[in-house]
């Protein structure tokens, strides 16, 4: 097996990474417009550097395009003569607003195409991947693909047109919790913690009730409502973050994020 990657940032690699660490005999190979990110990549992951796009396409069996929905048609021109010499290669697209019929519409051939949007998490293992094939992709096929993804984090398959949603909330998500984590420790710092600390506690505070909702199964108002006693320190906290509509800012968060991912298609 064969996969190939278009695009050397951090999210091809991470993916790349993930996907070696479960298929040790896999060949890998790397293509970027800057030869020396494909370089570096291939020389961190063990794999080898294509001498253009066309070549990381016709080759592989699977093809991650790891590039900005800015750039994506310019590479799906290039590319699209040698997606039609390898009939069973699948691409997979990760970039926002990009339908899996507007991929194959630039391409002009029904190629299989698996659209996905990961999350930064991924570069540790620790990311959510949503996933979604076009028919044209085999159950075998979309199954390994699954598997090989499964080394970067979470894997769920989703309706494609849940994609842009995805892309607003998990796509864009760990930049939301990072602010929230900043927000958290500053106001640690100006309670009077030293700013190492302040940000620890922070970070595993968030860490600790992400895992605590997973891991229960409880709705997070109900978590919530478990350490907030009557009259405590925590219902005077909430109640300074209702007083800077803080819920709505989140939901507006998303939805702001949404909305550019269905522009940028």
């Amino acid at each position: 097996m064969t996969i190939s990657c278009i695009g050397c940032g951090n999210m091809g690699d991470a993916l790349m990474k993930g996907a070696l660490s479960l298929a040790k005999t896999v060949r890998a190979g790397f293509a970027d417009a800057d030869s020396s990110k494909a370089q570096a990549a291939a020389l961190a992951l063990g794999g080898e550097v294509f001498a253009s796009n066309s070549q990381a396409a016709k080759e592989g069996d699977y093809v991650f395009l790891a590039v900005k929905p800015q750039t994506l048609r310019l590479v799906l021109e290039e590319i699209a003569g040698a997606v039609r010499e390898n009939a069973g290669g699948v691409l997979v697209s990760m970039a926002p607003g990009w339908t899996i019929g507007n991929i194959q519409g630039v391409l002009g051939v029904k190629a299989p195409v698996v659209r996905i949007m990961p999350n930064t998490p991924a570069l540790i293992g620790k990311g959510v991947i949503a996933m979604s094939a076009s028919p044209q992709v085999s159950a075998e096929k979309a199954g390994e693909l699954e598997t090989l993804l499964g080394g970067a984090g979470l894997v769920d398959r989703v309706e494609e047109a849940y994609m842009e949603a995805v892309t607003g909330l998990s796509g864009s998500g760990p930049a939301f919790a990072y602010l929230f984590i900043e927000a958290l420790a500053d106001g640690g710092v100006r309670a009077g913690l030293p700013r190492d600390k302040a940000l620890r506690y922070a970070a595993q505070t968030v860490l600790g009730s992400a895992a605590m909702v997973l891991e229960t199964g409880r709705h997070p108002g109900e978590l919530k409502d478990m350490v907030t006693s009557p009259g405590g320190t925590t219902i005077a906290g909430l109640c300074a973050l209702e007083n800077g509509a803080f819920r709505a800012a989140a939901i507006n968060a998303v939805e702001a994020a949404w909305r550019r991912a269905m522009e940028l298609g």
